[in-house]
């Protein structure tokens, strides 16, 4: 077969390296010269532990084991099974995660309850004041701002790929075609259409409105840490949005800080190959988004990253914005549409792009009997 992929973010990737896994060739067109939406602006964890039970839970581990094998083959995907420690302080985050040890699918996720002398021996650099932690042990980690990049070089050397940016489809074209802004038709015997958040233009004309919103969210980059940060790090806040924890008695028992109410803020920390450390994030949901990033958030999460670490955060290089698309299904992964014959459209996995990205498209691979 001949597979037209449109988008050379991680979905759209992904998708190109299962078609030539299989045998087929593949078009891939990316409208910028590189993926600049949320596939690089992310934090690179591949994160296991919050995801609702049933077919995420499932989609997600799939992933993981997927991402482990492609680490395996490419090293310079940089994957890191390092697991993630959610510290907690007080009695609502204690039972919170108490719960969440105690789910029947604990096991599966690596869930346990740790005390806080265990969670330091796991992660020496947490020298802060808290009482215990959940341990997730099947989280990982890869590096967003290099992942495309080393999966398409991989992908070239099979003598089965092209790939074309700078080129932004513009319409779909008879059976299994599409036409860019250059001009140039490219056909083939299937075409999927990831997108991300770019809903408008030919994803509208093609697809009409679709079940998926548009997220913002706020993330920094320090200078390197000087000392090794063993695992990801959340903390109890995180409880507070991801579906597998029952967050009710935090809710009830422990209002949020008024600067994290208002972003919707969560910490989640990672530490990247050069020894920085990806922090962040806040959630705003009411489009159309500011142009501009504000402080708050940013002065709020290195108070939480201090008091955690027991030492000054090293000075932050890089902040940014960025926007990933949701969908709004509950209880669905990703927004997977027929929009004609030979031509689907895969977005919308939300923040759980980078996560399950390797089992969406083994998923649309298998569907589209590939």
């Amino acid at each position: 077969m001949r597979v037209i992929v449109v988008g050379a973010g991680v979905v759209g990737t992904m998708h190109a390296w299962q078609a030539v896994e299989r045998g087929h060739e593949v078009v891939q067109i990316e409208r910028e010269t590189e993926a600049r939406g949320a596939s690089v602006r992310n934090f690179g964890q591949i994160w296991i532990s919050g995801r609702a039970g049933g077919e995420e839970l499932e989609t997600a581990l799939r992933a993981r084991e997927l991402w482990e094998g492609l680490g395996g083959r490419l090293p310079g995907l940089g994957f890191r099974a390092i697991g993630s420690l959610t510290p907690v302080r007080t009695d609502p985050e204690l039972a919170v995660a108490e719960a969440a040890a105690a789910r029947p699918d604990a096991a599966a996720r690596g869930f346990r309850l740790v005390t806080a002398d265990d969670a330091r021996a796991m992660n020496p650099a947490l020298r802060g004041d808290f009482r215990a932690a959940l341990w997730c042990e099947r989280d990982a980690a890869v590096e967003p701002r290099t992942a495309q990049r080393v999966l398409r070089d991989a992908l070239r050397a099979s003598g089965r790929y092209t790939f074309l940016p700078g080129r932004e489809v513009r319409d779909l074209v008879g059976p299994n075609g599409v036409r860019d802004d250059h001009g140039d038709v490219h056909t083939g015997d299937a075409v999927v259409l990831c997108t991300g958040a770019w809903l408008g233009g030919l994803v509208r004309e093609a697809a009409g409105e679709v079940p998926v919103r548009r997220v913002r969210l706020q993330m920094m980059q320090t200078d390197p840490l000087g000392e090794p940060l063993t695992t990801s790090v959340a903390d109890a806040d995180s409880f507070r949005y991801y579906p597998a924890y029952d967050s009710a008695a935090l809710e009830a028992g422990q209002p949020q800080p008024r600067v994290a109410a208002a972003h919707r803020m969560q910490l989640l920390m990672v530490q990247r190959l050069d020894g920085g450390l990806t922090i962040g994030d806040t959630h705003e949901y009411e489009h159309p988004f500011a142009f501009d990033t504000v402080e708050d958030p940013y002065e709020h999460l290195t108070r939480v990253v201090e008091s955690l670490l027991g030492r000054p955060l090293p000075p932050v290089r890089r902040r940014w914005a960025g926007v990933y698309a949701q969908c709004t299904d509950t209880g669905r992964v990703v927004h997977r549409q027929q929009v004609r014959d030979g031509v689907w459209l895969v977005t919308g996995p939300g923040g759980r792009g980078m996560t399950c990205s390797p089992a969406i498209a083994e998923t649309t691979a298998n569907e589209l009997g590939w």
